[in-house]
Order: structure tokens, then sequence, then C-alpha cells
């Protein structure tokens, strides 16, 4: 078991360098997103497969062996269709508004996408106990509450693709990273609880296309390649963090919790964007 997740972490974290480093050469905003969007899809879709297998009396053994199976298949459709991932890579004309990270700013994008992707984690992980413990929601639409934010992430993702198509990564993605605090600022303003929840959407729909159209900037594939490692870093790392901090305080401190990183991520912006 060991031995496999440690085999399943590094595959998983070579596919998801590779598609993202080959996204941001050849890919527009559009297909980014949507690219996001279906990992999001996916991430969705896994756990009620697995889910359904173990209910119907499935071991844990076959159900792994189903995963197997799934991501052999998808093996064998990339293997034959590595012909069309060799294409050369388009000009950086084509998005003359995305903002390249200075290689002074190294150090400050990987803390965007750090923070970034912990925001991210830390809302959907802990947001249940805040609504339900902090804000008194019922469990039940609690549990709905935080099952449309990650259905807003991918929506999301969807819809401001082509937005940012149209309009320019560059100001769509400055509007998202502002939007992220003011997800998180409505969710600490007290009130009823239908106001929490409704932070919580404008967050998940502000930080959706926020990762996906940064990596669009970076283009490089080291530069990518640095940014998933601290996506991975911040997802684990910062909602731990304040799943310890909910622990000594309470769920309320969720929200202004997430409002300070939210405003961390407008200052790393405003600091690593050119000009």
């Amino acid at each position: 078991m060991v031995v496999g997740t440690v085999l399943f972490g590094v595959g998983f974290g070579a596919l998801d360098t590779a598609l993202n480093a080959h996204a941001a050469r050849h890919f527009g905003a559009r297909d980014i997103n949507w690219m996001h969007a279906s990992y999001g899809l996916g991430a969705t879709l896994g756990p009620l497969v697995v889910t359904a297998l173990l209910s119907a009396g499935r071991s844990w053994r076959q159900t792994y062996g189903v995963m197997a199976l799934v991501l052999a298949a998808l093996s064998g459709v990339l293997a034959l269709a590595r012909r069309g991932w060799r294409a050369p890579a388009r000009a950086p004309a084509r998005n003359p508004e995305s903002p390249p990270v200075r290689p002074a700013s190294v150090a400050g994008a990987l803390a965007f996408t750090a923070v970034e992707t912990g925001i991210e984690s830390g809302a959907g992980i802990w947001g249940y106990l805040f609504l339900t413990g902090g804000r008194g929601l019922p469990a039940a639409a609690a549990g709905v509450a935080v099952s449309a934010y990650w259905a807003m992430m991918c929506a999301g993702r969807v819809v401001l693709g082509p937005v940012a198509e149209r309009l320019g990564p560059s100001r769509v993605l400055a509007v998202a990273v502002a939007g992220v605090p003011l997800g998180a600022a409505l969710m600490a303003v007290p009130g009823p609880g239908a106001l929490a929840v409704a932070g919580l959407m404008l967050l998940g729909l502000a930080a959706a296309p926020v990762f996906p159209l940064f990596t669009l900037a970076t283009r490089t594939t080291r530069m990518v390649s640095l940014q998933v490692a601290a996506s991975a870093v911040g997802g684990a790392a910062l909602p731990a963090g304040l799943g310890l901090l909910v622990g000594v305080t309470g769920p309320l401190v969720l929200a202004p919790s997430l409002l300070a990183l939210g405003l961390a991520t407008v200052g790393l912006y405003a600091f690593i964007r050119p000009g």
C-alpha cells in the first residue's frame, strides 16, 4: 500500500505538471479553464463511483482494481494520441495581455499559488463546520452548500474561460483575485446563514479561474512545474493550519482567516504582476 501510494503520487504529479505545462503553451484562456473544470467534474464523479462500488458490496481491493483499469485505459488513449501532443507551441502573442512572471518574482508567484490553492481547499474542507457550528445551518443545508461551492468552482471555469478569452486573461484574473477576499468578507459579516452561503458561493466563483489563468500567464515548463508543486503544498498545509485554528478558537474563525489569506493573495498578485 505504501509503495503503491508513492508511485501513484509521483505519477499523478508528473501527469498534472505535464498537462498544465502543455496547456500553458498551447491552450487559450477558454481551453485551460475547461481543462481544470473537467478535473473538478472528475473529482466529483470519482468519489460517487467509489461509494457506489463499496455500497454494492465490493471490497476496497476490487475498487482499486476498477480505478487501475480506468487509468490503464486512459494511458492507452494518451499513448494513441501522443502525436497530437507534439504540436509546436503557438507564439506568445496569442495572449498578449497575460502578465508574464518576472524572474525576480518566482518566490512571490509560488507563494501566491500556494495561498490561493489553500484558500480553495480550506473553504471546501471546513465550510461545512463553519456553516453548521458557526452559523447554525442545518446539516443537510450545509452539505448542499458545500457541494454547491465545488460545483461553483467547476461552473465558474466553464463560464469564465470564454469570458477571459474575449476580454483578456489579465483582466479576468485581476477581478477574480479581488473577488476572493470579497467572498470571504461576506462570509465574515454577522447575519443570517444565507449570507454566509452567498459569500462561500462568491468565493468559489472568484477562485475558479485563478489557478488556470495564472498557469497560462506563466508559460514556461519549469515555472508551471514549480507552481503545481506549490499548489500541492498549499492545498495540504493551509487547510491543516486552519483546522488547528478552528479547533482552538471555534469554527467562526474560518471566515476572517480566509479573508486575511485572500488579502494576502491580492498583495502577492500586485507584487508579481509587471509594472
